[in-house]
């Protein structure tokens, strides 16, 4: 499959995107209006936001940069101390960028 990226070949590609991540959304959101919303279902999904959370980091912090294993490092640190995830975040971005720009560590 190509499609020509030049003229309407990208504006074709973020509609076609738009819209399966609107109908992802909004199927999961009827699918989750059929189930019944007990402690169990609510646990499962807690565990699970959690569990994607470790498998999209672990990677970034076995074969990142420097810059994104200071970056998990700081976040993490600065999470457990504050306890604050927009203070976590933005310290986590602000030393990515320091170490990738003064190769701080390396």
């Amino acid at each position: 499959m190509n499609i020509d990226m030049v003229g309407a070949g990208p504006l074709i590609i973020v509609i076609v995107m738009a819209l399966v991540t609107l109908a992802t959304r909004w199927g999961g959101v009827y699918i989750m209006s059929l189930v019944p919303f007990n402690n169990r279902i609510r646990t499962f999904i807690q565990a699970m936001s959690g569990s994607v959370l470790v498998a999209i980091l672990t990677p970034i912090a076995a074969t990142g940069d420097r810059g994104a294993q200071m970056a998990l490092l700081t976040t993490a640190i600065l999470m457990v101390v504050f306890k604050r995830p927009l203070i976590a975040i933005t310290g986590g971005i602000i030393i990515s960028v320091l170490v990738r720009k003064y190769l701080l560590f390396d």
